[in-house]
């Protein structure tokens, strides 16, 4: 019982972790505005460095990919002081990283602080990733590297590290909670990215650096 009951917790906690809109604080205690009602509309990084800068998006960057990082942590942690006697932990707490892996990619995206609404979890999703399974993660982050220095577009790049990250889990030793979850997950924020995809079919997908025009999603 202690045991379900920590896992619980955590998954509140990790969704928490998720829906705290550092985007949108990041806006309004650094300019008084409401972030969602400027560039992209987005509370992500990438639309904070076209809003207020490299400062402030860097912030929240690190601020997101902790946010992730945090909740998998948390959870592992909640689970080992549990300490059931009559269940196996080695099996049951990679379930319950992974539900709380999927809460707080959850959380950013649909913040229950900004009418269920957010960012697009890229970020969240890295510090997760590198929490739960690091070289999955790694592997994410070096392609999206890569095809930030190459196209210099940071949607294109999230796809990319993402489809990288699908790839990795299912050809490395993983947990099949840990393989199911990034297969979700990263289908999710593609799906998040439906918006960007359109823009990039049709060439008007802003490139980084350059401000983006009229409202995007």
């Amino acid at each position: 019982m202690l045991f379900w009951i920590a896992s619980a917790v955590g998954l509140a906690v990790a969704y928490l972790l998720g829906a705290t809109p550092t985007g949108y604080l990041a806006g309004r205690l650094l300019k008084g505005i409401d972030i969602r009602e400027h560039g992209s509309g987005s509370t992500g990084a990438t639309n904070v460095l076209r809003t207020l800068g490299k400062g402030p998006a860097l912030a929240v960057l690190l601020a997101d990919v902790l946010k992730g990082a945090g909740a998998v942590v948390l959870v592992r942690w909640l689970c080992s002081i549990a300490q059931p006697t009559a269940l196996d932990t080695q099996t049951w707490t990679p379930w319950a990283v992974a539900l709380a892996g999927l809460a707080v990619l959850l959380g950013h995206s649909r913040s229950i602080w900004l009418n269920f609404k957010g960012g697009k979890s890229v970020a969240a999703g890295l510090g997760m990733l590198l929490a739960m399974a690091w070289p999955v993660g790694l592997g994410g982050l070096t392609v999206f590297a890569l095809g930030l220095a190459v196209f210099r577009i940071v949607s294109l790049s999230s796809i990319l590290a993402a489809l990288t990250a699908i790839a990795l889990v299912c050809g490395l030793p993983q947990p099949l909670p840990y393989r199911l979850l990034v297969i979700a997950g990263g289908l999710y924020v593609i799906a998040l990215h439906r918006a960007n995809i359109q823009r990039l079919l049709a060439g008007t997908e802003p490139r980084l650096g350059k401000a983006s025009v009229g409202p995007q999603t």
